[in-house]
């Protein structure tokens, strides 16, 4: 995980673990890596559910998928933990803000030389 984290991103972190299924499925997988059939059935829940869950957490950089191919051909599903250390304050805030006005910037002077370009062109 990026050390200053745009808006969206610190939202997006926030939201992945804060719901409690979530949360036991990181705690599962601080263990190591495991396979998705295998991570359903510690949790006691169905693998659509899981892959609900599995979906949001990936989004948000907090775990990571990898398919690979058992000697029998068959496509598995492995997920682990993403290294991440998520620490809010006041300042992470303000950061993400400060993050975003910039990306900002950086959008809309593009956005302007693209325009002059286009209208010089004529």
């Amino acid at each position: 995980m990026n050390e200053t984290l745009t808006s969206e991103e610190l939202v997006a972190a926030l939201t992945a673990i804060g719901h409690p299924l979530r949360l036991r499925i990181i705690a599962e997988l601080a263990g190591g890596r495991v396979h998705v059939s295998e991570l359903a059935r510690r949790l006691g829940m169905s693998r659509p559910l899981l892959y609900m869950h599995l979906d949001r957490l990936e989004k948000a950089d907090l775990v990571a998928g990898s398919l690979e191919l058992s000697e029998d051909g068959k496509a598995m599903k492995y997920f682990e933990l993403a290294p991440f250390e998520l620490r809010v304050t006041a300042d992470t805030v303000v950061r993400a803000l400060a993050e975003d006005n910039k990306n900002f910037a950086e959008d809309k002077k593009n956005t302007e030389r693209a325009l002059d370009a286009k209208e010089s062109d004529r």
